[in-house]
């Protein structure tokens, strides 16, 4: 039974799960009530708000939907010295902003385990997860709640270690695909297709592609290159239910081919996003997840002050390609 059969999907598509604000429940419910499966990007959530963001999904559909987190990352050795490097370099983008030196909040990252209790008790019909494998014991977990698994891979290398651990499925990640880089191990930067293609050779597993799949053609490809379903995320960035704010929405409308690229400056991790004065001025950040907690509240006034250079403006190489309107409309864009 195929991928679409198990979870009793009417299209092939699986919105991207996007941290941080984006995936809005109203955004994962509307694409899971239009057929696909929604997907809730929980990894900065506390384990409350995920079990309260999965009760809202669950008022707003029936339908199956998904709930994303990080793998498990232990805490980095940090000297002092990284640190003053670190904040000396964004102290100067504070200042355009009127804010206090930088600095490093007591915690940098929620506790894994207490997240997937969280996710456990908000029972999606799957979980899915990014940056590393996870242990058997937790995937059995998972099953023992009815959800399947996916795990990110990068490489074939990735895949089919995803696949000894014994998820159910992969995302194979092209290097085409808005945000966080999902690897851990080997990071190809392939072409999708190109990835498909190798990871369907090489492993029995359904697949789900990412990276750079904005139209109707591009999702038809990819099904015909091997994979199950085809999974979406920059293009439904201009949804009516996205959680976009209006500097990113405005970045995003006026963005054209080319202007994307991989930046470590915002969380440590190689992702891909619109060029700004952060991707072009940051090069010495701290690794993951410190830099991510060091320049949370750069992101935040940002915001606030609709001030979109200082922002991490996730965005996939087609992103010229995105349009406003419902997630439902999108999605029936998308679809082969």
């Amino acid at each position: 039974m195929n991928l679409m059969e198990r979870l009793g999907l009417r299209n092939p598509i699986v919105l991207a799960p996007m941290a941080g604000g984006v995936g809005t429940p109203a955004l994962v419910a509307a694409v899971s009530n239009a057929g696909g499966l929604g997907s809730l990007g929980a990894a900065y959530l506390t384990p409350q708000q995920i079990v309260d963001a999965g009760r809202e999904v669950r008022e707003l559909t029936d339908r199956p939907f998904a709930i994303n987190l990080f793998a498990p990352q232990a805490l980095p050795e940090l000297s002092e010295t990284e640190l003053a490097l670190a904040i000396d370099e964004l102290a100067p983008l504070h200042a355009a902003l009127e804010l206090p030196t930088p600095s490093l909040p007591a915690q940098a990252q929620e506790d894994f385990q207490e997240q997937l209790e969280a996710v456990l008790e908000a029972r999606p019909a799957v979980f899915s997860f990014a940056f590393g494998p996870l242990p058997a014991a937790r995937l059995e977990d998972v099953r023992r709640s009815g959800g399947l698994t996916l795990g990110t891979a990068t490489s074939v290398p990735e895949a089919l270690a995803l696949e000894a651990g014994g998820v159910d499925a992969v995302v194979v990640q092209g290097s085409a695909a808005g945000g966080h880089r999902g690897g851990w191990m080997q990071d190809d930067l392939a072409d999708t297709l190109e990835l498909v293609w190798a990871a369907r050779e090489n492993t029995r597993l359904p697949l789900i592609a990412a990276g750079g799949l904005m139209t109707r053609q591009h999702v038809k490809n990819a099904l015909e290159a091997g994979a199950g379903l085809a999974q979406c995320g920059t293009a439904f960035l201009r949804a009516h239910e996205a959680g976009t704010s209006a500097p990113y929405r405005q970045a995003l409308a006026v963005a054209d081919a080319g202007d994307t690229t991989l930046t470590t400056g915002f969380s440590g991790r190689p992702a891909r996003g619109l060029k700004n004065l952060v991707t072009e001025q940051v090069r010495q950040p701290l690794p993951y997840p410190y830099q991510n907690a060091l320049t949370r509240a750069l992101r935040a006034a940002a915001t606030r002050q609709g001030r979109p250079e200082f922002l991490s403006l996730w965005a996939g190489v087609g992103v010229w390609e995105g349009r406003d309107g419902s997630a439902m409309a999108i999605l029936e864009s998308l679809c082969p």
